[in-house]
């Protein structure tokens, strides 16, 4: 259940114009009293940016003291969900530039390949979006080869193939099957024998179980033939990569009932003069006495095979396979991360400098990011200094590379690193995309994260949390008074909540909210035994955990504890619900896609996730003593939930079971269903009207405190 980031835009809601389908209506519009002294109002427009928002201090004058809360801020809504692109992957084209995918709110959501050019150029028409819907979650949707690309497009999910910069249309490579039925995803070219090879997941003969495959597409000629299969037999395909230099392929499989991060097996196949795989060995994982979770095999230069494993150490780190003695050995061994779970094809933790042994790298330990080259000859390492301390995909090429990176101020951004000629130090930085370019000028307003390190309910174990004070250099919390806390309980649940700048956490703390990210046991980021934490514990460990952090909090002085509110998405929102079904910490919760019923998740979900819970939950008994729809009895404060309707990871009868229950029950509950929206909200007005309705329904229920801002609350049936 991992959630996709989104972020979107729109102009401040009036009931007429309220967002896809509210099931209850909207409140007749009133204006909350300004209950904080105003410095000068300011435009929130996107748009409408260029001048920094004015500060009390910058004019000489004292914060104001208002209640936490009711700050006015000019991060508003609007500038949330218009502010944030999302970035759906990267490559280099043959000239050595940039290509990347990016989510346009604006576009509702479209993803779009654009070329790096001294003013970026989209490649595919408008009428074209990049994105598949294999594995639901997608990613790998497009590779480059020279000036040519070939991508999925979301519509129909065929594959298309389009020569850069030239102007000419997409030619379609797949069948039309008269519906968008089968997905393609994580391709890469075939130099050896001019073809495509991806994953295929086909859907035709069943939704909820559909095959998947690693198959060859013909490059050549007008028709579109059928895929032709290389690989088949097992539940799942990732990373199939080629040899550059001989006739072989590499791959990551899995089957039921592990996820990726549990156990999976790297094979090498060998092709035969007809492209068919004549040979195949099985290089890790195949050991049943040694678990282990391969990912990201990567042929060098050389024709050396590297890849991920967390073999061992039960740390996922870079390792070799030395073909002619079959053994597996270290490149760089450290107790950290150096890839992250596999929820999306195309992760690009690292690569190779040009035609050199020297691998650019990243890796996750205590909380942040490190970059890094190790030379594979001598087995020297350089770390390199950039401004980012959070990090994700690269792509290298003789001596710069382009990375994925943020940190506490500088939102999601690709930088385009240039390294001395011995690669051991930066000589260039740039950033050349940012997700929120006007993100910047909003600096005064923003909240740094403080790293927190606090006890579980287990004697001598912590969990760890990144810890939001508020902040707003116009106003000061009042004397007496502490803020109120909201608790997210971040997605998957294998996941990891990141110290990085993202503006709906800022709405958040520039109106006076302290905020907390929680990285409960079971979370990424800390290594396999930290991750394991949650089997057969979901809903036990994440709960408890949340409640200790927000314990801890308040034990600390930071944060008012009867104003304690929680927030998740997926399954953010199973710890949220089940917090306030079997605590009694919070005094209010939001679940954005939420799931409720553990049992029906595990009927309807679709096949990636199908045996997941299997894993969190255990037995029969566990899923019915988890699942908050069964006692709801035991809710004993107000709850928002916020669906969209072609959710198919957890689907919205969960959210509408949650909602007439409580209902029923007598307490104040909302419930906001979403057309055309599936498992993560993409449309600008939805991620506006969404951050909204929470802020305002926590300030009404919880907060003792007016909001500064002009909303129309929804209706909250037995409150309203």
């Amino acid at each position: 259940m991992a959630t996709r980031l989104a972020s979107i835009f729109s102009p401040v809601l009036n009931p007429a114009s309220a967002p896809a389908q509210l099931l209850h209506r909207a409140l007749p519009r009133f204006h909350h009293r300004r209950a904080c002294p105003s410095p000068p109002r300011m435009s929130s427009s996107p748009a409408a940016s260029p001048a920094p928002p004015a500060t009390a201090a910058a004019g000489g004058d004292k914060p104001a003291a208002a209640p936490y809360g009711s700050w006015r801020s000019p991060i508003t809504a609007d500038v949330v969900s218009g502010a944030d692109k999302r970035l759906g992957g990267i490559a280099l084209a043959g000239d050595g530039r940039l290509l990347w995918i990016e989510g346009r709110p604006e576009e509702k959501g479209r993803m779009v390949i654009v070329k790096e050019e001294d003013k970026p150029v989209d490649v595919i028409p408008q009428e074209f979006a990049a994105r598949t819907l294999a594995q639901e979650y997608g990613g790998g949707a497009f590779a480059v080869d020279k000036s040519v690309v070939v991508f999925s497009n979301y519509k129909d999910q065929r594959l298309y193939k389009q020569a850069i910069g030239i102007g000419s249309p997409p030619v379609p490579l797949t069948p039309d099957y008269g519906a968008p039925d089968v997905s393609y995803a994580d391709g890469v070219f075939d130099p050896h024998f001019g073809r495509y090879i991806t994953v295929v997941e086909d859907r035709r003969k069943s939704s909820l179980n559909p095959t998947t495959t690693i198959a060859a597409i013909n490059l050549s000629g007008d028709d579109t033939l059928e895929p032709k299969e290389l690989i088949n037999g097992n539940d799942f395909y990732a990373f199939p990569r080629i040899d550059q230099n001989k006739r072989r392929m590499a791959w990551i499989e899995w089957s039921h009932p592990n996820m990726p991060w549990d156990k999976s097996e790297l094979w090498v196949g060998y092709f035969s003069e007809r492209g068919d795989l004549a040979k195949r060995v099985c290089v890790a994982g195949g050991n049943p006495l040694l678990v282990e979770s391969t990912s990201e095999p990567k042929w060098s230069p050389k024709g050396e095979l590297f890849f991920v494993t967390d073999r061992g150490s039960g740390f996922w780190n870079i390792y070799k396979w030395v073909e002619q003695t079959n053994e597996i050995v270290p490149v760089y061994a450290l107790d950290a991360e150096f890839t992250r779970p596999l929820w999306v094809f195309g992760i690009s933790s690292y690569d190779f400098l040009g035609n050199s042994n020297h691998v650019i790298f990243s890796y996750r330990q205590q909380g942040r990011s490190y970059l890094g080259v190790v030379d594979c000859d001598s087995g020297s390492v350089s770390m390199l200094d950039i401004p980012f301390s959070d990090l994700s995909n690269v792509v290298a090429a003789d001596d710069y590379f382009y990375i994925e990176g943020a940190s506490a101020n500088i939102p999601l951004s690709i930088a385009k690193v240039t390294l001395n000629e011995s690669k051991t130090k930066v000589v260039n930085f740039s950033i050349v995309w940012s997700s929120s370019p006007d993100a910047t000028q909003y600096k005064p307003f923003f909240s740094t994260p403080e790293f927190v390190e606090f006890p579980t309910s287990k004697p001598g174990q912590k969990a760890y949390a990144y810890f939001y004070p508020p902040s707003n250099p116009n106003f000061q919390g009042l004397a007496d008074e502490k803020p109120p806390l909201l608790v997210k309980t971040h997605g998957g649940p294998t996941a990891e909540a990141r110290a990085v700048l993202d503006l709906s956490v800022q709405y958040w703390t520039s109106r006076g909210w302290a905020y907390v990210d929680v990285n409960y046991g079971g979370s990424t980021g800390y290594g396999r035994e930290y991750r394991e934490r949650l089997l057969e514990k979901w809903g036990i460990v994440d709960v408890d955990d949340c409640c200790s952090c927000a314990r801890f909090l308040v034990e600390s002085g930071k944060v008012d504890g009867q104003r304690l509110c929680i927030t998740g998405r997926s399954a953010g929102g199973y710890t949220t619900l089940a917090s306030l079904a079997f605590r009694d910490t919070f005094k209010a919760g939001a679940s954005l896609y939420g799931i409720g019923d553990l049992t029906l998740l595990r009927a309807e979900t679709h096949k990636f996730e199908s045996h997941y819970t299997d894993n969190l939950v255990g037995n029969e008994r566990a899923y019915y003593e988890r699942s908050p729809i069964n006692f709801v009895n035991q809710f004993t404060c107000p709850v928002i939930l916020f669906q969209g309707l072609e959710d198919k990871v957890v689907p919205p009868d969960q959210a509408r079971k949650i909602y007439n229950a409580l209902k029923e029950k007598g307490l104040p509950v909302a419930l906001v269903e979403y057309e055309g929206e599936q498992h993560g909200f993409r449309k600008a007005e939805n991620i506006k009207f969404t951050l909204e309705q929470q802020m305002v329904f926590f300030a009404r229920l919880v907060g003792n405190f007016e909001v500064s801002d002009d909303i129309t609350p929804i209706k909250i049936e037995n409150f309203d």
